[in-house]
């Protein structure tokens, strides 16, 4: 698997939305996102850049790969 690339919470949302992601609440510092076909992710909206496991639970849980991720950036 190729590195995944360094990314803020917030930039990793704008990402989220590209791909057709729409934010559905927000408690405390973490953004739930909901896709048409039902996949949910959790978004820690913590400042600095997201931990690399963190991110790549996060793709798998969204279906996406690291290539989609820059595609999107």
């Amino acid at each position: 698997m190729p590195k995944l690339p360094r990314i803020t919470a917030r930039r990793f949302a704008r990402a989220l939305h590209g791909a057709g992601f729409a934010l559905i609440r927000q408690t405390g510092s973490h953004a739930f996102f909901r896709h048409a076909d039902g996949r949910f992710v959790n978004v820690p909206m913590h400042g600095g850049d997201l931990k690399t496991p963190t991110l790549a639970a996060i793709l798998k849980a969204a279906g996406l790969t690291g290539a989609e991720l820059r595609d999107l950036l």
